[in-house]
C-alpha cells in the first residue's frame, strides 16, 4: 500500500456480502416467496401469535436457523453457544452430569428465546415526541406581549408633526423616543432607514424598517447591531460605528466646543472606536457580535449620554479628557506627524521604560492589526490606543491578554521559564547600567511563582494570570524597569492590600488619565496666553479645553476633515482579519 493511501473501513462491504449470501440461500428464497404469496392473498403474516401460529413460527424459525447455519459453513454452530466446560472451572453448588448441565442450558436458551419472541409480539404504544423548549436566542429572547401596532401608531403620530411627514436628522430624537429607544440611537435609526441618501426619512419607509426590526430583534443588543451593521452581516466592524459617533460629536452638549475644531473629530472618533473594541470585543476577532454587546455595558453608556451633559464623566468610552491624554502622548512620539510610529519612537515612551524585547514583540503583529503597517515596521494611532491603555492598567482582562500574547513567544498558550528568563535578561542589563544589583533569575522566578500560584508546575497560563490580583507586578517585573523599581520600593503588604481592594471604583487607567490631563492642561496654561476677549466668553473648564485646542491647531498639522458621515480612515486596517 502506498504511504499516502488512507485506510477506509470495509464494514459496509462485508455486510453487503453477507446479505447477498443469505439472499441466495434456498431456504431464504422459499420464505420470501411464501411471504409474497401471503401479501398477494391479503393474509396476515404473524409469527408466534396465539396457539394457531405456533407451527408457523416454528417452521419459520427452523428455516432461518438452517439458512444461518449455511452461512457459517459446515460447522453448523448454533447462534447462541456456551463455552466448553473446563476441568479448572469452579464446581457448582449441586453436582450434576455434563448432559444434565447442557440440557439445563438448552432449556434456559429456549425459554429465553420464547420470552424474546413474546416481547416482539407485544404492541408498543406510539412514542410521543417531547418538545424541548427553545433555549438559544441569538437575537434576544422574544417577549410575550409586544404590541407592535401600538408602537407603530405612536411613531406615525410623531411623524405627523413634521412637514410632509418627513423627519430630518435633527427630528430623529423625537422619533427615537417614540420607538422607546435611547436618544442617541437617532443617528443609527436615521441612517438605517436610508436618510443619508435624501437627507430625510419618510414615515412609510421608517415604519417598514422599524416593523421588521421589532419582528426579528427582541432586545436592545440585537436592535443596535441590526441598525449599524452592513447588509448580510450579523456583526459590527469598526467602520460601522462612525456615523453613530459622528452624530454624538455633532449633538452632545459636552462636545459643543469641538464644533469649531472639526480637525479633532476623526481623531476622537477613532479613539472611541478603539476603546469600544478594546472592552467589548472579547474574542479579539475585530467583529462585535450581539452576544458580546449584550455582555458588555456599552449600551448602558450610550443611554447615559442623554442623562449626563458632561462627556468626561463617561470614562469607559466617551471621555474627551481620556482622548486628549492618549492623543498628546502619541503626538509626542510621532516626530514626523504621519500618524504612524516605529520602534524607536515607541521606545521613547515614558523615558525608555519599556524593554526593547517587548517592543519587538509589539511590532511583531502579536497584538496589532494592519499588515501594511507591519511591513513598514510601524504601528498606527489605533494600535497605540490599545498599547497605552494596556500599559497603564494591567489588571483588566484585555490588558492581561495583550501582554500574555506578547510574552508567549512560541504561541503555545503558556509562559515557560525560558520565556520569562528571555525578558528578564534585559531587565538585569538595565539594572546593571543603573548600578543596581539585579535579583538572580532563580530568586525572581520563585517570587513570581509565589505571586501567581500557577495550577501546573513550571508554566503559567492565561487563566493563572487572570486569577492573580497583582498581574501588574508580574508584567512590570519582566519588561517595565521604572514600574518594577517602584514595586520593589513598596512594602509587600501594602501591595497585597492594594490587590485585595479590587472593588475600587476608579481603575488604574482612570487615575493615570486624570493625572496626565491635569499636567497637560497646566503646561498649556503656563506656556501660552490667548486673546483675553476670546477667553472671557468661556467658563474656566471650556477655557482650558479651548486653549488646548488652539495650541494643537496652531502647531500641529492635521488631515482634511472627512464627509458629513465622517468616513474616517481608520488607518487602512483590514478589520475582517483576526488577530494572529
Amino acid at each position: 500500500m502506498s504511504p499516502g493511501k488512507v485506510l477506509q473501513p470495509a464494514v459496509k462491504m462485508k455486510v453487503d456480502e453477507l446479505f447477498l449470501c443469505w439472499l441466495s440461500q434456498p431456504a431464504t428464497q422459499l420464505t420470501l416467496k411464501d411471504c409474497l404469496r401471503r401479501i398477494k392473498n391479503k393474509e396476515k403474516t404473524e409469527f408466534g401469535n396465539a396457539d394457531s401460529g405456533n407451527s408457523k413460527n416454528e417452521s419459520f424459525t427452523s428455516k432461518n436457523s438452517n439458512s444461518k447455519q449455511c452461512i457459517l459453513g459446515d460447522t453448523r454452530l448454533p447462534l447462541s453457544f456456551s463455552p466448553p466446560q473446563l476441568s479448572t472451572t469452579l464446581p457448582l453448588a449441586t453436582p450434576a452430569s455434563s448432559r444434565n448441565t447442557s440440557n439445563a442450558r438448552a432449556t434456559r436458551r429456549s425459554s429465553g428465546t420464547k420470552e424474546v419472541q413474546t416481547k416482539k409480539e407485544e404492541t408498543l404504544p406510539p412514542s410521543h415526541s417531547q418538545n424541548i423548549p427553545t433555549f438559544y436566542f441569538p437575537r434576544g429572547c422574544p417577549k410575550e406581549k409586544v404590541n407592535i401596532d401600538a408602537v407603530i401608531a405612536k411613531i406615525e403620530k410623531t411623524f405627523s408633526e413634521f412637514p410632509n411627514e418627513r423627519a430630518t436628522l435633527e427630528d430623529m430624537g423625537k422619533v427615537a423616543k417614540a420607538c422607546e429607544c435611547p436618544l442617541y440611537w437617532k443617528g443609527p435609526l436615521f441612517y438605517c432607514a436610508g436618510g443619508e441618501r435624501t437627507g430625510y426619512v419618510s414615515v412609510h419607509k421608517f415604519v417598514a424598517m422599524w416593523r421588521k426590526v421589532l419582528q426579528t430583534c427582541y432586545d436592545d443588543a440585537a436592535k443596535f447591531v441590526h441598525l449599524l451593521m452592513n447588509p448580510g452581516c450579523n456583526y459590527l466592524v469598526q467602520e460601522d460605528f462612525i456615523p453613530f459617533l459622528q452624530d454624538v460629536v455633532n449633538s452632545h452638549p459636552g462636545l459643543s466646543f469641538l464644533k469649531e475644531a472639526s480637525e479633532f473629530h476623526s481623531r476622537y472618533i477613532t479613539t472611541v472606536i478603539q476603546r469600544i473594541f478594546y472592552t467589548v470585543n472579547r474574542s479579539w476577532s475585530g467583529k462585535i457580535t450581539c452576544n458580546e454587546l449584550r455582555k458588555s455595558n456599552f449600551l448602558q453608556n450610550v443611554a447615559l449620554l442623554e442623562e449626563e451633559p458632561d462627556i468626561n464623566q463617561l470614562t469607559e468610552y466617551f471621555s474627551y479628557e481620556h482622548f486628549y491624554v492618549i492623543y498628546c502622548k502619541f503626538w509626542e512620539l510621532d516626530t514626523d506627524h504621519d500618524l504612524y510610529i516605529d520602534r524607536k519612537d515607541l521606545a521613547r515612551h515614558n523615558d525608555y521604560a519599556i524593554s526593547n524585547r517587548m517592543i519587538e514583540r509589539i511590532f511583531s503583529g502579536a497584538v496589532t492589526r494592519g499588515r501594511k503597517a507591519q511591513k513598514d515596521g510601524k504601528i498606527s494611532y489605533a494600535d497605540f490606543v490599545w498599547f497605552l491603555i494596556s500599559e497603564e492598567d494591567k489588571k483588566t482582562p484585555t490588558s492581561i491578554e495583550y501582554w500574555f500574547r506578547c510574552m508567549d513567544l512560541d504561541g503555545d498558550g503558556v509562559l515557560s521559564m525560558y520565556e520569562l528568563e528571555y525578558f528578564y535578561e534585559e531587565q538585569c542589563q538595565k539594572l546593571d547600567n543603573m548600578a543596581i544589583e539585579p535579583l538572580p533569575f532563580e530568586d525572581c522566578l520563585c517570587q513570581m511563582l509565589d505571586l501567581v500560584k500557577p495550577q501546573h508546575e513550571g508554566k503559567i497560563t492565561l487563566h493563572d494570570l487572570k486569577r492573580c490580583r497583582l498581574t501588574n507586578v508580574f508584567f512590570d517585573t519582566f519588561f517595565n524597569i521604572e514600574k518594577y523599581l517602584d514595586h520593589e520600593q513598596k512594602d509587600q503588604f501594602s501591595m497585597l492590600r492594594d490587590g485585595e481592594s479590587e472593588s475600587q471604583e476608579v481603575s488604574d487607567w482612570e487615575k493615570y488619565a486624570a493625572e496626565e490631563y491635569d499636567i497637560l492642561v497646566a503646561e498649556e496654561a503656563a506656556s501660552d496666553q490667548w486673546n483675553d476677549g476670546y477667553e472671557a466668553e468661556l467658563n474656566p473648564v471650556d477655557h482650558q479645553k479651548a486653549s488646548v485646542l488652539k495650541y494643537q491647531m496652531e502647531k500641529r498639522p492635521f488631515f482634511e476633515m472627512p464627509s458629513h458621515l465622517s468616513d474616517v480612515d481608520l488607518d487602512e486596517y483590514d478589520y475582517d482579519e483576526d488577530f494572529e
